[in-house]
This record gives structure tokens, C-alpha cells and sequence, in this order.
């Protein structure tokens, strides 16, 4: 009697766990095959504009297209593996006048909500923490595509961007025309799910 009971209760509580949540798939963000950017894009002076990205990250999220509202995102990225395609300048933005990359070596984001605005399409909410500062943030996001790869894994991706206040992350911008005062940060990425 005992036994059925726990059953019982068992299945009662699993019955009480939303499906959604049943439902999700966690995807491994895939950096191996570079399928994966996180990208920035910064006036310089007015005049023109840097671009780089950085090129060592690693993430997961979690996603179930008929609960889109249930998605989630966790990244780190290592802040010294910045690329602008310019050593010198990026030595500079590394260092403790930018970046501070000694300091700080990593930033990350961790989703804390999702809202749906459309078709395959939402913004994230989230805390991004860079240069010691967390502050949340938004990020319109959309589905790229999804379906089977031709070496039996099963496959996600996204793309999404959002503009950043350098200020709001401890960075003195002072000295910089206010057009630099703002970066906007672009991330694409494919998973695989797990």
C-alpha cells in the first residue's frame, strides 16, 4: 500500500510540472565549427566605424518552439580573446583604460525572461555582466532556423542585438565624442541539442 501511494504522489507531482517545462531542449552553443559570433560594432570619432568580435565563448540554451516564452540563454565570454583586427588598438581597449581585461577577464549574460513579439521572434531580458558592472539588459532576438544536420544532430539557431551604454558598465568615456559613448553588440549562434 505504501509503494502505490508513492507512486501515486510521484506521479501526481510530475503531473503539476508544467509541460512546457517537460518539453524544453538544451542546446550547446556550437564555437567549434564557427557557427558562432558575438560581434560589437563602436563609432570611431563620427568618422567611420570598428568593428571586431570576440572569439572565445562558450553557452547553452534551453528552447521549445511551442513555449517560446520558456526559452533561456547563459554565455561567458573571455574578454582578451577581442579581435578588431588591429593589435595595437586592441591592446588598448584591453587594458585598464577600456576592457580591463586583467581585472575583469570574462563577461557574461544570463537570461532572466523572454517575451514574444511575433513570429519566431522576442525580445530577451537578461543580466549582462561586463567590466565588474551587471546591469540588464534587452535584446530583440529571432529565430534563425532549426531541423536535422547531415551528421544526425539536431540544430537551432538565433540572432539578436541590443545597443550598450559603456558608461553604465564603470568605462569613462569622457574623453571619447559622445557619438563613441555607445557600442552595439551583435550575437548569432546555432546549437546543438542535447
Amino acid at each position: 500500500m505504501l509503494k502505490k501511494t508513492a507512486v501515486a504522489t510521484a506521479i501526481a507531482a510530475a503531473s503539476l510540472v508544467p509541460l512546457s517545462q517537460a518539453q524544453a531542449d538544451t542546446y550547446v552553443i556550437d564555437t567549434e565549427g564557427q557557427h558562432a559570433f558575438v560581434q560589437f560594432k563602436i563609432s570611431h570619432l563620427g568618422f567611420s566605424y570598428i568593428l571586431g568580435n570576440f572569439e572565445e565563448f562558450s553557452g547553452e540554451f534551453t528552447y521549445d518552439p511551442e513555449n517560446l516564452e520558456d526559452a533561456s540563454v547563459e554565455m561567458e565570454v573571455q574578454i582578451d580573446s577581442l579581435n578588431s583586427n588591429h593589435a595595437e588598438r586592441d591592446r588598448h581597449i584591453l587594458s585598464d583604460d577600456f576592457l580591463n581585461a586583467g581585472e575583469y577577464p570574462t563577461a557574461s549574460f544570463t537570461s532572466t525572461g523572454f517575451e514574444l513579439t511575433g513570429d519566431n521572434e522576442g525580445i530577451v531580458t537578461g543580466d549582462l555582466t561586463l567590466h565588474g558592472e551587471t546591469q540588464e539588459i534587452e535584446m530583440p532576438v529571432s529565430l534563425v532556423g532549426e531541423g536535422s544536420d547531415p551528421w544526425g544532430n539536431y540544430r537551432a539557431g538565433f540572432e539578436g542585438s541590443t545597443t550598450l551604454k559603456l558608461s553604465e558598465f564603470g568605462m569613462d568615456m569622457s574623453a571619447f565624442p559622445e557619438v563613441m559613448h555607445e557600442l552595439e553588440l551583435y550575437v548569432t549562434f546555432e546549437g546543438i541539442r542535447q
